[in-house]
Order: structure tokens, then C-alpha cells, then sequence
């Protein structure tokens, strides 16, 4: 994925990984800024399934409106790659905070 394009956005390191994708910092080219691409892997797209939960949780995300979700700019899909584009959050990651706090209790 590095270094690849999906729609306008230029794929520029892999941010992290979960169970329904890979999120990876992007650039945007139409409006200039950085962005999170989390992308659903091709071999769960294959899948009906999981492919119809990947676009439910990018809709639902892009309904919530609250200062500590994340807001969805868009979605999309490209040569079989599906995926949708967030507001980059910078700081530690989910599970390193977790990680820190049980290490610090």
C-alpha cells in the first residue's frame, strides 16, 4: 500500500492494524491536508459479510457528531481496495495507552 493512491489520497505509512482493517496516514491532494485511511484488506473483501460491516461502521461513524469520535471525511473504493478517510488524530494509539496504564497500575 505504501506509497499507492486511492481516489486522491497518497498513502504514506502504516499507522496501525486491527480486525477489520489497516489504517495507514495519507495525504490528501485535493485539500492538502493528512488524513487516516483505514482500509478494509482484500481478503475480507472477498467477503460479503464483513465487507457490508465495513461500510456500516464507516456510516455509523459519519452519523455521530461528538468532540471524542473521530469524524469520517469520506469513503470510497478503488481497484477492489475499500476503504474510508478520517481526521488524523495524532498521539499514542489505543492499545499503548492501555498498555501504559496497566503497567502503570
Amino acid at each position: 500500500m505504501l506509497g499507492e493512491t486511492l481516489l486522491h489520497y497518497q498513502i504514506l505509512r502504516k499507522l496501525g492494524a486491527g480486525g477489520m482493517g489497516e489504517v495507514y496516514l495519507a495525504r490528501d491532494g485535493k485539500l492538502g491536508r493528512d488524513v487516516a485511511i483505514k482500509v478494509l484488506p482484500p481478503q475480507l473483501s472477498s467477503d460479503p459479510h464483513r465487507l457490508e460491516r465495513f461500510r456500516r461502521e464507516a456510516e455509523a461513524a459519519a452519523k455521530l457528531h461528538h468532540t471524542n469520535v473521530v469524524p469520517i471525511y469520506a469513503t470510497g473504493e478503488e481497484h477492489g481496495v475499500h476503504f474510508y478517510a478520517m481526521e488524523l488524530v495524532e498521539g499514542p494509539s489505543l492499545d499503548q495507552v492501555i498498555r501504559h496504564m496497566r503497567d502503570s497500575s
